[in-house]
């Protein structure tokens, strides 16, 4: 029997994955050939997809871009043997995009079958919620902290301080709730791992179940994903059945329900108090802080709000062990961190590699520059809300706190690739658009802000005024920073401040930007 592996994630499935499956079933029944169709994650090389894998005794050999019309010559050429063709890749481990990685939460994506439970086992799986099971909640909670492991949401705050501060309070009930709502440009590794390997979600959240006392899950995910959410229910209804879920968690005693809940798509809803006023069936509309969730959550109870790849870290780190996730990384930037590519970009798609690398080494040497091969003007970090870096940022190592120090963010991972065509101008004008457009209009200095701020920036370009109306900006930006209650109106003066100061030839400036 021959293993092939067609890719079930979305961005496989839009480029004709499912149809390419199909044409390889259909080809070996007609040939009377025994072959098996498994469907896997994407391995993250978007630009290779959809990418086959033919299982051979040398290791699994790929082949780019497959589509279905291609599948009998393929066939013929031998490709279920692992044959040479023009699309055919070699081994697709020793490919160097994925060679030199470091994959720890992305370790079995791409390579598993998303919803077998047995092949998660075989690969790893559940022997960290296995070690938990056994530890003190007290101990679990200690080994999160130790890692470093941070929030990789966005805000980067210590995963261990808010479970510990969950664990320490007094409640009949307490939740865990995942945000996956991941709305920011240029981001889509939640969306892999939700697809690619839901039961590494899974365990995560059930780990920190045990370990602050609470026996609810939410997984918040947005409509925009209903692949990710068909699969996530499938998997929880797999984990049920094999009581990985439930009244008894592996037999445990330790009691863990899981479900998920579709949001309507608001971008707010990504900030965690929007996302729980969705979750009871509200508005999603920011809260006031304090209190904070942790105490004073989902219902009003004690809530732990994680991004996806925060909990999907945790396995690793109740497996391994604290010392082992800490050994990667830099300062106080723990661990691995899941890059996106994306924008104009040669090579986009998911990289995970500790954190320390630089952001020239990962846009050029990793990416390979631009799609359209001009050269890269700017990229932005952290979503549409992030800051522009320029080529004098090359150098700086991709962390929280050094990433910082240039005035850019981290946020999610995710990194836009812009070449020398873009005007900078309307990418500035376009964040007080974007904030204007998704902003809960709960706080002035975001909902009127913002608005303001595309009339300033006009006016600008248009060459009104410009020493004024730069002055203006400038204090409407400190305003909307220091006066939002969230990062929505908090965080939009980040490309807006980077662009004027990068690129003020982009916006007719004639005047000098303080």
């Amino acid at each position: 029997m021959t293993k092939v592996f067609v890719p079930m994630d979305s961005a496989a499935l839009s480029m004709g994955a499912n149809e390419v499956a199909q044409a390889i079933s259909d080809q070996a029944t007609k040939s009377g050939l025994d072959v098996t169709v498994v469907r896997n994650g994407s391995r993250g090389m978007l630009w290779l997809e959809p990418l086959v894998e033919v299982e051979t005794e040398a290791g699994r050999v790929g082949y780019a871009n497959v589509s279905a019309d291609q599948i009998p010559d393929l066939i013929a050429a031998g490709f279920l043997s692992g044959s040479s063709h023009d699309s055919c890749l070699g081994l697709v481990e020793a490919l160097d995009f994925l060679k030199n990685q470091t994959r720890i939460t992305f370790a079995r994506v791409g390579v598993t079958d998303p919803l077998s439970l047995v092949d998660y086992e075989a690969n790893g799986g559940l022997k960290g919620l296995r070690n938990a099971i056994v530890m003190t909640p007290a101990k679990i909670v200690d080994e999160v902290t130790e890692s470093g492991l941070r929030g990789r949401g966005g805000a980067g705050f210590p995963a261990g301080i808010k479970w510990k501060t969950v664990l320490n309070t007094e409640s009949d009930q307490k939740y865990i709730c995942c945000n996956a709502d991941e709305g920011d440009s240029g981001t889509f590794a939640d969306r892999m791992l939700m697809e690619g390997d839901p039961f590494t979600l899974i365990e995560g959240m059930i780990i920190a179940g045990i370990a602050v006392g609470a026996t609810q899950g939410l997984i918040y995910v947005r409509s925009e994903y209903p692949h990710a959410i068909d699969v996530l229910n499938q998997a929880i209804a797999i984990a049920i059945e094999h009581k990985v879920l439930g009244a008894s968690v592996l037999g445990s005693g330790f009691k863990f329900n899981l479900e998920v809940r579709v949001g309507a798509g608001s971008y707010v809803c990504g900030e965690e108090t929007a996302m729980l006023e969705s979750l009871e069936g509200k508005r999603g509309m920011v809260r006031a802080k304090p209190p904070i969730p942790a105490l004073v959550g989902l219902f009003g109870k004690p809530t732990v709000i994680n991004n996806v790849m925060t909990l999907a870290a945790v396995p690793m780190i109740l497996a391994d062990g604290a010392a082992s996730y800490q050994s990667f990384g830099v300062d106080r930037s723990r661990g691995t961190q899941v890059f996106q590519l994306a924008g104009n970009i040669l090579r986009g798609g998911i990289v995970e590699l500790p954190f320390g690398i630089t952001l020239g080494d990962l846009v050029n040497k990793v990416g390979g520059g631009t799609h359209s091969g001009r050269p890269i003007k700017t990229v932005q970090i952290g979503g549409p809300l992030g800051a522009y870096l320029g080529v004098e940022s090359w150098d700086v190592p991709m962390g929280y706190e050094s990433l910082a120090e240039v005035g850019g963010m981290l946020g999610h991972g995710g990194i836009v690739v812009f070449d020398d065509t873009v005007n900078m101008a309307k990418q500035a004008r376009f964040a007080m658009e974007f904030c204007a457009e998704e902003s809960c209009g709960k706080c002035t200095p975001c909902r009127i802000g913002s608005t303001r701020g595309v009339e300033v920036i006009d006016r600008i370009v248009a060459g009104e005024e410009q020493a004024k109306n730069l002055e203006l900006l400038e204090d409407l930006c400190e305003v909307m920073t220091d006066g939002s209650l969230c990062a929505m109106g908090g965080l939009t003066p980040l490309p807006v401040r980077s662009a004027l100061k990068l690129f003020p030839a982009d916006f007719g400036i004639k005047v000098e930007v303080k």
